[in-house]
């Protein structure tokens, strides 16, 4: 059984950074694409960033361009989200979320497409 688990989360100042890492269980990490994606109270879970199975390629929300970045180290079977500069309107629930169904270089991103999910970690940035 594939389990993840995110952590990194947590209270900053606008401008800071965060790491958020997604560690993985139970499955051959290196045949996942992986994905971040967030929720805001009262809102739909967004993508935020792709990476493929491969990490050949990667997707990346339009208000986040320039300030995340993904990874995924298949020695570590571990996922990442390096997120710079980071503002209030980036706060939300952060899940990552796994599947092995796609090709080497898709990038999908919608919530339905993936099997496995995170418990989420909270980000919060403050003005």
């Amino acid at each position: 059984q594939v389990q993840l688990v995110e952590s990194g989360g947590g209270l900053v100042q606008a401008g800071d950074s965060l790491r958020l890492s997604c560690a993985a269980s139970g499955g051959t990490f290196s045949n996942y694409a992986m994905a971040w994606f967030r929720q805001a109270p009262g809102k739909e879970r967004d993508v935020v960033s792709v990476i493929s199975r491969s990490g050949g390629r990667t997707y990346y929300t339009n208000s986040v361009k320039g300030r995340f970045t993904i990874s995924k180290d298949n020695a570590k079977n571990t996922a990442y989200l390096q997120m710079n500069s980071l503002k209030p309107e980036d706060t939300a629930v952060y899940f990552c979320a796994g599947v092995t169904r796609s090709n080497q270089l898709a990038t999908p991103v919608l919530p339905s497409f993936y099997d496995y999910w995170g418990q989420g970690t909270q980000v919060t940035v403050s003005s």
